[in-house]
């Protein structure tokens, strides 16, 4: 099983910035992609920006320029530094993990969840 521990979310007037992160655990082999997807109610969870373990990213338009990821492949965290949010970004940000585990089990893994909230 992995486990992803995921801070950071909270509140900001726009034009703020935040900086979440995620740290897996567990029974891991290796780390193929992570990365964070938002979801705000009425509507389905879309990508904001993932990374691979060798380090290719990929943003939603709608983030590109104010959003930045990045990762620790040995604490196998990652970390999603936001500036310039706007009021659009409110939405509850979830962290996602796949990967493998020592017996080459797929894993395509879920955080709970982390609130954050644009307002002025």
């Amino acid at each position: 099983q992995v486990q992803l521990a995921e801070s950071g979310g909270g509140s900001v007037q726009p034009g703020g910035s935040l900086r979440l992160s995620c740290a897996a655990s567990g029974s891991i082999w290796t780390f193929n992609e992570m990365g964070w997807y938002r979801q705000t109610p009425g509507k389905q969870r879309e990508l904001v920006a993932v990374i691979t373990g060798g380090g290719n990213t990929n943003y939603a338009d709608s983030v590109k320029g104010r959003f930045t990821i990045s990762r620790d492949n040995a604490r196998i965290t990652v970390y999603l530094q936001m500036n310039s949010l706007k009021l659009e970004d409110t939405a509850v940000y979830y962290c996602n993990f796949k990967g493998r585990a020592p017996d080459f089990r797929s894993y395509d893994s879920w955080g709970q969840g982390t609130q954050v909230t644009v307002s002025s």
